[in-house]
């Protein structure tokens, strides 16, 4: 199976990896895309006005022009490691064993805006990039969405998307039989169903962590229902290739 996440827009600084080489990303077809997104962003840091405005950056956000300029000599270091934010937290990468961090190499995928899906220990350097943000004569949507669907239809077996809408634009998952989209929903005391916002971060985290931690051999949708009830979790189907994550803190908090 495949497990695909959405990035975050904070980030750890620093790393001891070596600098950026495309070549160690997963799917290297997209490699001349990120070339000319990594080009694009260098060029417009030389303009900290210019790129803070494009990126929608505050004052306070100002370094992260720095990181944009650095991208190709800044230290790397393993995505799941790099990305922080509710999910990230939630995740707690720095607490997986060795064995944990094997499979999730194998099955978890990280949706960069930057550098498209990459594996989940590939090595990255820090850097500010969103589906929000607006480079000068380049459209993020144009640039992405037919090449990673195509890297995504290309992928057999189980693929659970765990992406916001945003990152779902970049680039959809295959329609097909055994892709499905996982969101995160909580029931009223009323019986009616809700998306989350923040809480459905936390929620995926914890989702994610407990499939990294169990490495489950799933090959269909039928599996993945078999082993969340098994782990505790409620999921149910929400459509042809839709599943619905129940998550009960936002009422219990509110009962609280």
């Amino acid at each position: 199976m495949l497990l695909l996440l959405p990035p975050s827009e904070t980030k750890r600084t620093g790393g001891t990896g070596e600098p950026l080489d495309l070549n160690h990303l997963r799917y290297p077809s997209l490699n001349s895309q990120r070339r000319v997104l990594v080009r694009e962003l260098r060029s417009l840091a030389r303009n900290p006005e210019a790129m803070m405005a494009a990126l929608k950056l505050g004052r306070t956000q100002a370094g992260e022009v720095a990181h944009n300029r650095a991208l190709t000599t800044a230290p790397t270091m393993a995505a799941l490691d790099r990305y922080t934010g509710v999910l990230y937290d939630a995740l707690d990468a720095q607490t997986l064993t060795l064995a944990d961090r094997d499979w999730a190499a194998g099955n978890v995928l990280v949706h960069s805006a930057l550098f498209g899906p990459i594996g989940a220990l590939d090595p990255i350097p820090a850097y500010r990039l969103s589906t929000t943000s607006r480079l000068p004569g380049l459209a993020l949507k144009q640039h992405w969405g037919p090449r990673i669907a195509a890297v995504l239809a290309g992928e057999t077996g189980l693929v659970l998307d765990l992406r916001s809408a945003g990152y779902v634009g970049l680039g959809a998952a295959p329609a097909r039989t055994g892709s499905v989209l996982l969101r995160v929903v909580t029931e009223t005391p009323d019986g009616h169903v809700r998306a989350l916002n923040h809480f459905n971060k936390t929620a995926k985290g914890r989702f994610t962590r407990a499939l990294i931690r169990s490495a489950p051999d799933l090959g269909s949708v039928d599996d993945l229902l078999g082993w969340a009830s098994g782990a505790g979790f409620t999921v149910r189907t929400a459509g042809p290739a839709a599943l619905e994550l129940l998550d009960d803190a936002p009422l219990a908090a509110a009962l609280s």
